[in-house]
């Protein structure tokens, strides 16, 4: 069988639960999680080590780890989100813990940061410009490294922010590159608000690949640009076929869809959900690229998503 060329990471048990307003208990969450992995996928975005003051719904994080970590596949990563050396202490502990309880070599496997493209929304969801984001990173990136956890950086409002309005190409790119400089493994290009087409995406796509200076795979050998849609006018299936056809191969999704920001809700709505991994997968299998999804698994960790949430 041809071995599979896409890469994809569910993110449902972090972005997905993280704007629930009912907490979700943690072995509920770790189901989530076992059956998200037993989906094919290459990686699951697990959680996130932030205050709980702004997240609460993602407050057990370290507990949420230790329940996994008896039975951590092989095969796929774990990765959490991290806005700044505190969280990094944290998810650092966590590996520590895993090692000495349950003799597990790295639990989690990568560590996210974020920032966006656009100075409204980084002001908004961290509470700091673009710069004091990118200040906050610089020492984080190398610590770790030093750890051998692979980095993931995300952008927040690839194409359009709900407080500065439309963000250009180049505006996306400057900041992916001040990433890479950084020393960042991997680049995560979000439509927070679902606003992207299929030639919006592109222009960005692009420009960012130029900044890739061929660097197409990181030192792990992955995907140096994934993709994070939102799907709001049901573009994001577009939006995938058009990106493959660009050479994208690495793409974020949620199993039932779940997720949308909290920081870029308006007017008392809460904004539109990632794209689904059903969705993700239909636009991959009509491009006629093949993936490691199994379709039964993912529809039943689909309906336990969406059972979630009512």
């Amino acid at each position: 069988m041809t071995p599979p060329t896409i890469r994809i990471t569910d993110v449902a048990p972090r972005d997905g639960l993280q704007a629930e307003h009912a907490i979700i208990d943690t072995p509920t969450k770790s189901k989530l999680v076992t059956l998200v992995q037993e989906t094919g996928v290459d990686e699951v975005e697990v959680s996130s080590f932030v205050s709980p003051k702004w997240v609460p719904q993602l407050s057990d994080a370290a507990h949420l780890f230790s329940t996994l970590a008896p039975a951590k596949p092989d095969n796929v990563l774990y990765s959490a989100l991290v806005p700044n050396e505190k969280g990094l202490d944290a998810a650092l502990t966590v590996n520590r813990s895993a090692r000495q309880d349950h003799g597990v070599e790295r639990l989690i496997d990568k560590v996210s940061v974020f920032t966006s493209a656009s100075e409204g929304f980084a002001l908004k969801n961290t509470n700091a410009t673009i710069e004091e984001t990118l200040k906050r990173f610089a020492p984080l990136i190398p610590r770790a490294k030093e750890h051998r956890l692979r980095t993931r950086a995300y952008i927040s409002c690839v194409v359009r922010c709900p407080f500065d309005g439309d963000v250009s190409p180049v505006q996306v790119a400057d900041v992916a590159s001040r990433l890479l400089e950084l020393g960042a493994d991997e680049i995560d290009l979000g439509d927070t608000i679902g606003a992207a087409t299929p030639d919006t995406i592109e222009a960005v796509i692009l420009e960012v690949i130029d900044r890739l200076d061929g660097r197409a795979t990181n030192d792990f050998g992955d995907p140096t640009l994934t993709l994070h849609l939102h799907d709001t006018f049901g573009n994001a299936g577009a939006c995938v076929e058009r990106a493959l056809e660009l050479g994208v191969r690495s793409f974020d999704s949620s199993a039932g869809g779940l997720g949308g920001c909290p920081y870029a809700s308006k007017d008392g709505q809460r904004a539109p959900g990632n794209i689904a991994t059903s969705t993700l997968v239909h636009a991959i299998e009509r491009a006629g690229i093949p993936h490691s999804i199994d379709i039964e698994q993912l529809n039943r960790a689909s309906t336990f998503a969406q059972g979630l949430i009512g």
